[in-house]
């Protein structure tokens, strides 16, 4: 399934556990240090450095670009890393992320009150997913070097809908399956 980021609503309503997607649009890096700027911006009521409503946040730490290329490795970070502050960008209207691995019981939970999604792509890929970028711009934060929030311009970016509004879990699924196995 082709999706545009930032994505509506009408779509995340569509994308269900398992469903693969390419999107394309605008999503934004962020880990672990910038998350934790960004609740401190929510909780001062300072200016955010980007208007978190519908937006896409990709858990990615990106290498330098080799001559002649947007980006370097672009592959995701563990999402569980995040955990802690997820619910709160959550609330304040993140719909998706991105990243590598499972999500806490209260992201998930957090997921369905706030009506997001959770995409997973594949960690050591970092090259093959840095050919869906088209343009990269540090807007925030670029003293914390490749963990500044990026905006990222991407064309079928590959992904996979791990955790839906419905209480879905790919990880969970997957391990049943192995039990049944």
């Amino acid at each position: 399934m082709n999706i545009t980021s930032p994505i509506s609503s009408k779509v995340i309503e569509e994308l269900t556990v398992g469903t693969s997607v390419t999107i394309s649009g605008v999503i934004y890096t962020a880990r672990d240090a910038a998350h934790q700027r960004i609740i401190q911006s929510l909780d001062n009521g300072d200016k955010l450095p980007f208007e978190l409503k519908g937006q896409t946040i990709y858990y990615m730490g990106p290498s330098p670009a080799p001559p002649g290329r947007v980006i370097g490795s672009a592959g995701p970070t563990t999402s569980r890393r995040m955990d802690s502050y997820t619910p709160r960008l959550l609330a304040a209207g993140i719909k998706a992320m991105i990243g590598k691995g499972s999500r806490s019981p209260e992201v998930r939970e957090a997921i369905k009150q706030y009506k997001a999604v959770y995409l997973a792509t594949t960690g050591g890929a970092g090259a093959l997913l840095a050919k869906s970028v088209r343009q990269i711009e540090t807007i925030a934060y670029e003293d914390l070097g490749a963990e500044a929030i990026m905006r990222l311009t991407v064309e079928n970016f590959p992904a996979i809908v791990a955790n839906d509004i419905y209480g879905g879990d790919l990880f969970e699924q997957g391990k049943a399956e192995y039990k049944r196995g």
